[in-house]
């Protein structure tokens, strides 16, 4: 792509294509010299039921959100290394906390993928001098839920009404009154870029805090009310 000065430098990548992604990082590091951060940020939603999804849309939404994910982590990771510092932020979502959104159980799946990833990665890389957090965003004000950035299902069944419904309020109600500002969630990921020990878990938004701390207690209240099942299995 075009324009570019000492501060800037606009590239285009290909998540599924490990050599463009390579060649990116590469320009990149000769550019700024080396990479403090990576955030993580590209996907896209697909909704439609279990059921509903084929598995090509199903492994789609995995390839963007999950594998691309991966492939930049591992083609910036040997710099970091090397440096022994940078700090990568992987975005998630509410739906990486909670997976009860009829209609969105695939995008939720990959999601929580990014959730698991990522506290594997904090204890890979907790030794070697380079941070991870994990951004847990609610609904923030861009263009996720308009055309473009959220797939339907290329076959919809009829008896699945309420995953119709929510998918509908979503594009049609939730699109464009979200609470949150995209700005501040950026200003917000540069504070915690600047913390000396910074948070693995950060839950950005109010809807999202909110759901994180629901859902702790509901998690917790369930595992102790059948704690006596639970405890039963040992030897």
């Amino acid at each position: 792509m075009g324009v570019n000065n000492e501060a800037f430098l606009p590239l285009e990548m290909n998540l599924s294509d490990e050599s463009d992604i390579r060649l990116c990082v590469k320009k990149t590091i000769s550019q700024f010299g080396k990479i403090d951060a990576l955030v993580s940020n590209a996907g896209y939603g697909q909704t439609g039921t279990i059921e509903e999804l084929t598995d090509e849309e199903a492994r789609n939404n995995f390839e963007v959100n999950v594998f691309g994910l991966l492939n930049v982590i591992r083609a910036v990771l040997p710099s970091m290394r090397k440096q022994k510092s940078g700090h990568i932020f992987n975005i998630s979502s509410i739906a990486g906390i909670v997976g009860g959104f009829s209609g969105f159980g695939i995008y939720c799946s990959t999601k929580f993928a990014v959730s698991g990833i990522t506290e594997a990665l904090y204890a890979d890389l907790k030794d070697l001098g380079i941070k991870v957090t994990l951004v847990y965003p609610g609904y923030f004000r861009t263009n996720f839920l308009s055309k473009g950035s959220l797939k339907l299902p290329a076959s919809p069944i009829g008896d699945y009404k309420v995953a119709r419904n929510l998918i509908a309020d979503h594009v049609n109600e939730i699109d464009q009154n979200q609470k949150g500002d995209p700005e501040k969630a950026s200003e917000a990921l540069i504070q915690i870029f600047g913390e000396q020990d910074p948070p693995l878990h950060m839950p950005i938004g109010t809807d999202a805090f909110a759901i994180a701390q629901d859902k702790i207690k509901t998690f917790s209240d369930e595992i102790e009310k059948w704690k006596h099942i639970s405890v039963s299995t040992d030897f």
